[in-house]
């Protein structure tokens, strides 16, 4: 049996036991009378002026078809994804009505000729890398980080060749998982990470985390996620991007994770990739010490 196998062996037993369930929080407050399915139409537009204060949008949009003519209006949306916009930008996004008449909009992106260009040439290139690896894509230790183009929770175009010549620790989480245990575990074992090798003084440390859930942890969504964590993003990037590309690198790194429903059920990888783009250690699941990572790093 081949050490990948082996990998996947064990990956199922953790798998069988763990999961990340949506939490109750995620769904709509139950009331005497239900009340209908949120109504959402997609949008695409160019913002033309952004108000952080009050987090509004003011976007010209496109036909919007069977629902509303293109036109000009005012938009609330999250405090990340004001953060993000700019004047100028063009995005598509979801919009949301209320019954008060105010509109929001969610799940916002770049909508840009070049960045979707950019984004889909990384997205074959990932792909056509996957099936030549064939039945064994599995990226063993020793082997290099594959090459991937995802947003940031900036909304910027990041490319992997960003990190060459700097030591990278990633991992894979999504922002809803409510499991203490799951991912809100990995992301607080990330930051003691990074603080320590701040304190001991490890160079050119770069960290990444890369949503399990694309469909919802757009760039806003992760940067609100960052934020209320108070984590430092100076060196630490939460990605997002095509769903097509997370699979193929969950495939590439080994992680297992399957929707079902309101549910998904994953197992948790960490890897620590030298200045040369070699994975030169794994952890999988929760238990690792934050100091153990960063021996290594100092070697």
């Amino acid at each position: 049996m081949n050490s990948y196998s082996r990998l996947v062996g064990a990956m199922l037993i953790l798998f069988a036991a763990s999961g990340c369930a949506r939490s109750d929080a995620d769904k709509p407050a139950a009331t005497e009378a239900t009340a209908p399915a949120e109504k959402r139409y997609p949008l695409r537009g160019e913002i033309l002026s952004v108000d952080t204060k009050q987090n509004v949008l003011i976007v010209q949009h496109e036909e919007i078809p069977d629902y509303m003519p293109a036109m000009t209006m005012e938009f609330s949306v999250s405090a990340g994804d004001a953060a993000n916009a700019q004047e100028g930008q063009r995005i598509k996004a979801e919009v949301i009505p209320s019954d008060t008449g105010h509109f929001r909009l969610e799940n916002i992106w770049p909508d840009d000729a070049m960045s979707a260009a950019t984004l889909k040439a990384g997205e074959d290139a990932l792909r056509q890398d996957t099936l030549i690896r064939g039945n064994s894509p599995y990226r063993e230790v020793g082997e290099n980080l594959p090459d991937f183009v995802l947003y940031d929770q900036t909304g910027a175009v990041v490319q992997s060749a960003r990190f060459r010549g700097k030591q990278i620790m990633l991992n894979f989480i999504y922002t809803r998982c409510p499991v203490a245990t799951m991912c809100p575990a990995a992301t607080m074992k990330m930051m003691a990470t990074q603080e320590l090798a701040r304190k001991t003084g490890v160079p050119n440390l770069e960290l990444v985390s890369i949503t399990l859930d694309p469909e919802h942890d757009s760039p806003g969504v992760l940067r609100d996620y960052a934020k209320a964590r108070d984590i430092d993003t100076s060196n630490f990037s939460f990605l997002t991007g095509p769903e097509r590309s997370i699979k193929d690198l969950l495939t590439q790194f080994g992680v297992i994770a399957q929707f079902e429903g309101s549910i998904i059920k994953h197992t948790l990888t960490t890897l620590l990739i030298n200045e040369n783009g070699r994975i030169i250690h794994r952890a999988d699941g929760t238990l690792w010490d934050p100091k153990d990572f960063v021996a290594k790093m100092r070697k």
